[in-house]
């Protein structure tokens, strides 16, 4: 394949358009391996994100295999099909070849990765061999894993958490993964069992359907080692709900396509439930106010003066691709990253993310952090999706409004919702001034609320 790709096309990147499976994995070494700057394609976008990132990483050919290389028919694409090459090599191919990798620099380009979009159209995030290195290195030695680990990947291996979770991880301690390329509850604890695997990193949204098994018990995942959540954050009522049901915590842990993964999580004899674990090594971490100040790392300091999460290490991204300007504001001369995210140290040195900076509802002065309201509301026993956000108000600045949706086969009236809040603890000006409950909440292709969507919503909401 690395020599097909070789000659296919003289452009310095090649596409991936694949399902989470060997066949992305063979396609992601056998385009490095041919020289290539690898960029994965969030199969799940649409026509018009897919063709902006075909036009913004300047890839003229794409490895796909059907049913998904019918999808670029009709773009100015050549498209490798792995499922003819395979048919075309027949069965007397050998099973495994001998890649011989070219010699690269620690700065030259590895993956092209692009952001999911949630605010607009996806952005490139250049992430270079020492990136990739340096992240794998340090989530190995974090989580203490070693070559006898059994890895599930069950996650895309478009996204930056599945990519260093369940591929380049395993791949660096030549590591056993079993991969699903497609989710299902109870096809999870099946492949545990008859592998087992003693890694699994998923979604809390994942978790959350293991949990509603109802043959499943504790002795279903007693033998494994990490149950690790990440991607986007965890629900109180999903840790809740898999711990009574199984016995064992989910590991949450929290990083971005620009940090290629994790930057911290919770592991095995390290954990706080509502954390997201100590940092992984050799990255640092400072807090930032609205003033441009770095805020002490102080743990006894209200929640109300969380700042914003600035990191800095080896595994930071290069930039983003053709986007001067939004690389010089997201990164310091001095390395930090400004993640635009809030959040604080303990004094145990665990992180704790509170919400995004953009995403804060000042009310009267006041600031409320929209992931305390969802969380409130998410105790209610019949919520299954809660999203809060800002509505601007002529007397106090804004309000909070809160779109939520009922769980398959019941109910709720947003006077009850608002009762629940008062009587979870929010005071007076967090409470949502109203609610709307719809079917669903507007999600991207990796599961986070499209808050963009539901601003949008409002907007032709009367007021």
């Amino acid at each position: 394949l690395a020599g097909v790709l070789a000659a296919a096309t003289d452009k310095p990147r090649v596409g991936l358009l694949l399902p989470t499976g060997v066949g992305f994995a063979a396609a992601f070494y056998a385009t490095l391996a041919a020289g290539k700057t690898v960029v994965p394609i969030n199969f799940l976008l649409g026509d018009r994100e897919t063709a902006h990132i075909i036009a913004d990483s300047g890839i003229d050919t794409i490895v796909s295999a059907p049913p998904l290389a019918e999808r670029l028919k009709a773009l100015p694409v050549k498209v490798v099909d792995l499922a003819a090459l395979a048919a075309a090599a027949g069965p007397d191919a050998p099973a495994v070849t001998k890649l011989s990798m070219p010699e690269t620099r620690p700065d030259d380009v590895a993956v092209l990765m692009y952001t999911s979009g949630t605010s607009g159209l996806p952005k490139g995030v250049i992430l270079t061999y020492a990136n990739l290195a340096a992240d794998v290195e340090a989530a190995i030695a974090h989580a203490r894993l070693d070559r006898e680990h059994k890895f599930l990947g069950v996650l895309p291996l478009f996204h930056s958490t599945g990519m260093l979770a369940t591929l380049l991880a395993p791949t660096e301690l030549m590591a056993t993964v079993v991969y699903q390329g497609r989710f299902s509850p109870a096809g999870l604890l099946g492949a545990i069992k008859e592998h087992a695997l003693s890694v699994i990193v998923a979604v809390p949204s994942m978790y959350g359907a293991v949990a509603r098994l109802k043959s499943a018990g504790p002795a279903d995942v007693a033998h494994v080692y990490a149950l690790l959540s990440g991607g986007e954050p965890l629900p109180g009522n999903v840790q809740e709900a898999f711990t009574a049901k199984f016995g064992r915590p989910l590991m949450e842990g929290y990083g971005l396509t620009e940090t290629i993964g994790p930057i911290s999580f919770n592991v095995p004899g390290r954990h706080k439930v509502g954390s997201v674990g100590p940092l992984i090594p050799n990255t640092a971490v400072k807090f930032v106010g609205d003033d441009g100040a770095e805020l002490p790392t102080d743990p006894a300091r209200p929640a109300a003066a969380d700042g914003e999460v600035w990191l800095k290490g080896p595994m930071i991204m290069k930039g983003y691709h053709h986007l001067p300007a939004e690389t010089a504001e997201a990164l310091t001369p001095d390395g930090y990253f400004k993640t635009g995210d809030l959040g604080h140290l303990d004094a145990d040195g665990y992180l704790y993310i509170t919400g995004r900076k953009k995403d804060l509802i000042i009310v009267a002065g006041e600031k409320a952090v929209p992931r305390e309201i969802e969380e409130a509301l998410l105790t209610h026993p019949a919520v299954a999706q809660a999203a809060a956000l800002g509505r601007k108000d002529p007397s106090r600045g804004e309000v909070v409004v809160a779109f939520v949706a009922a769980k398959e086969g019941q109910t709720v009236k947003p006077d009850e919702l608002r009762d629940h809040c008062r009587q979870q603890g929010l005071v007076q000006w967090k409470i949502p001034r109203e609610v709307f409950v719809v079917d669903a909440l507007p999600l991207s292709p990796t599961g986070k609320v499209l808050k963009r969507v539901l601003a949008e919503r409002l907007a032709a909401e009367p007021g």
